[in-house]
């Protein structure tokens, strides 16, 4: 049986004999992070030139108050763990990532830059500034940040994401993954939970009788859905590009 993603950290920091920092993805995880892939390999600070299947190490230079402990484990800070998340991988990739912890920490960009500023040399430092500006916590899973990427790559004005419609009262009756409040049209993304759970797609039913009464055109991107496709309709919809 796999082993839980928070056993496999402890189990790295085990193996590290409690002399490693816990960095990354993990990192994110043990600061509250969602939608971390229980698979995916265990990142330590540890001078160590061999490690288990499953953990990476690396050498990287920490400073005083980059790193934390959290239930007895050293991770990496916040505002660390952003800039090492910022400077790796792919754009799409880091910046789902750094969705999720901005989510679950509402980190500032200010910390983060100023983690990057006190390391001149590090490697791939200089992508972090672009991928900071593209973080939005109000993404609510990594097809919402997918999908407000390529709207953005795509040309259109960065969509607002939660965006409440009101009752007549004033209150907020739901929210809208994101969209432009002029022309009022939104685009949501739809899991598969909303179609195979009858509950859900009788709720979502309700909820698009009354977005739709009060004005808002609303775009569904389902999974398969051809990035062309979803840019005409949005396009269609009133919706300006820049380019």
């Amino acid at each position: 049986m796999a082993l839980a993603l928070d056993d496999r950290i402890i189990a790295a920091w085990l193996w590290s004999r409690r002399r490693a920092v816990i960095t990354g993805w993990a990192a994110s995880a043990i600061h509250g992070a969602l939608w971390v892939d229980p698979a995916a390999p265990i990142e330590v600070n540890l001078e160590h030139n061999k490690s288990p299947a499953g953990v990476i190490t690396r050498r990287d230079t920490l400073l005083r108050g980059e790193v934390t402990q959290i239930r007895g484990i050293s991770a990496t800070t916040v505002a660390r763990t952003a800039f090492d998340l910022a400077r790796r991988g792919p754009v799409g990739t880091a910046v789902q990532r750094l969705d999720a912890l901005a989510r679950a920490t509402g980190f500032r960009t200010g910390d983060v830059t100023s983690v990057r500023n006190a390391h001149p040399r590090v490697r791939g430092r200089r992508r972090v500034a672009e991928r900071l500006d593209l973080v939005d916590a109000g993404a609510q899973s990594p097809k919402e940040t997918w999908l407000r990427l390529l709207l953005i790559e795509a040309g259109f004005p960065r969509p607002r994401t939660q965006i409440p419609v009101l009752r007549p009262n004033g209150y907020s009756r739901y929210y809208l993954d994101m969209g432009w409040e002029e022309p009022m049209v939104a685009a949501e993304y739809d899991g598969e939970q909303h179609r195979t759970d009858s509950r859900q797609f009788r709720s979502d039913v309700e909820r698009a009788e009354y977005i739709e009464s009060v004005g808002w055109r609303r775009i569904r991107v389902l999974a398969g859905d051809r990035r062309d496709d979803i840019v005409r309709r949005v396009e269609r919809a009133g919706v300006p590009r820049s380019r």
